[in-house]
């Protein structure tokens, strides 16, 4: 059943107003009504060198388009309840034992708190497949070890020099620079062990293919490549192209690694998982456009970490390069493309995912 729908002047119009509106779409829409959404590959050099406001207009939607009327979903429950579950999970996974200043570090960072996005993208793209959470739990653990590493590196002196994170002083505050070197090393090498280890009822050649979707994510030709391309940006012009193969390495490689690998955990067809691959893709960017248009509307106090640091080392964001009105609408688009890509699975199960895409594009810190 596809997420797509022919829609009235009414509707169209209310997408627009959402889309234009910081992304507000908490607001539920009447049965007889759905979204459109459209088939094409979406790049930020094409929204910024528009100069018409984003609108889904009728001649653009596909002649195959069908009516899909989203379930209703306990959205907030769903992520209370998968969060617990990653949290239980990592608390176990590092247990206090010696040496201890390293293990306290790696708690102190992993156990921070945090949105456990990643991790529940993981689990819940294991279920659309068909498997059991149960199954990609471990990897799911390792995508967040994974993140909290490249967070404690992220924010050493040497790197992004950040003072607080996740509304808490960083580890290299806490602990000194050296301990939250190692601390990050360890967390990294443990996300591999433990995927390694902890899978269990998955066929070893998947474990063997998720481990190695985790190494790509994470290495030169992922996160690393989009962090130093990302340093090396610093005070220069930086073009649009080159702004999104950053944030499609830095950011959303890993995002695209959590979908990934759950689809493959939970025995999804090569189909099932390229289809997921892309809309991690789209989530993932749009996670960074969002992150980047609230650098620059938040505070540091509503973040839970510092604000307007983007503007003050002159990097180039997303608003920076197209202005926070495009950088808006092209959150929007990203959305969409995201929303379509899973039209091609069940619904029911689908609907997390759906979900989660709404609450990154929603989000306020």
């Amino acid at each position: 059943m596809a997420f797509l729908a022919t829609i009235s002047g009414l509707d169209n119009l209310f997408l627009s107003n959402t889309l234009n509106n910081n992304f507000d779409f908490s607001r539920k829409l009447p049965p007889s009504q759905s979204y459109s959404f459209l088939h094409k590959k979406i790049h930020a050099s094409d929204v910024a060198n528009s100069f018409q406001t984003f609108q889904v207009k009728e001649r653009d939607v596909s002649s195959k388009a069908e009516k899909f009327i989203l379930p209703e979903f306990e959205f907030q429950e769903y992520m209370v309840t998968k969060a617990i579950k990653v949290n239980k999970a990592l608390d176990e996974a590092i247990p206090m034992q010696e040496p201890i200043k390293v293990h306290e570090a790696m708690r102190y960072s992993l156990l921070a708190g945090g949105k456990r996005v990643r991790p529940i993208l993981c689990m819940a793209s294991c279920e659309v497949v068909g498997g059991d959470e149960s199954l990609a739990i471990p990897a799911a653990c390792a995508v967040e070890m994974i993140h909290t590493m490249s967070l404690v590196h992220d924010d050493l002196p040497c790197m992004d020099n950040d003072d607080l994170r996740r509304g808490k002083p960083t580890n290299h505050k806490v602990f000194g620079e050296n301990t939250a070197v190692l601390a990050g090393d360890a967390l990294l090498s443990l996300a591999f062990e433990h995927v390694a280890t902890k899978t269990q009822n998955v066929a070893p050649q998947r474990v063997v293919q998720a481990i190695g979707e985790l190494g790509s994510a994470v290495g030169s030709e992922g996160l690393v490549a989009g962090q130093i391309v990302d340093l090396a940006s610093e005070g220069k012009q930086v073009s649009l192209t080159e702004l999104e193969y950053i944030h499609q390495h830095k950011t959303a490689k890993l995002l695209e690694a959590a979908v990934v690998c759950g689809a493959i955990m939970g025995g999804g067809n090569e189909v099932d998982v390229e289809r997921m691959r892309s809309y991690a893709r789209c989530i993932g960017l749009l996670f960074q456009v969002v992150d980047d248009i609230l650098d620059v509307t938040k505070s540091s106090d509503e973040l839970g970490k510092t604000a307007g640091k983007d503007l003050i080392t002159d990097k180039a964001t997303y608003p920076k390069l197209m202005g926070l009105e495009k950088a808006r609408q092209y959150a929007g688009e990203l959305m969409a493309k995201a929303m379509n890509e899973l039209s091609y699975f069940d619904s029911a199960k689908a609907a997390p995912l759906y979900h989660i895409a709404s609450y990154i594009a929603n989000r306020q810190n």
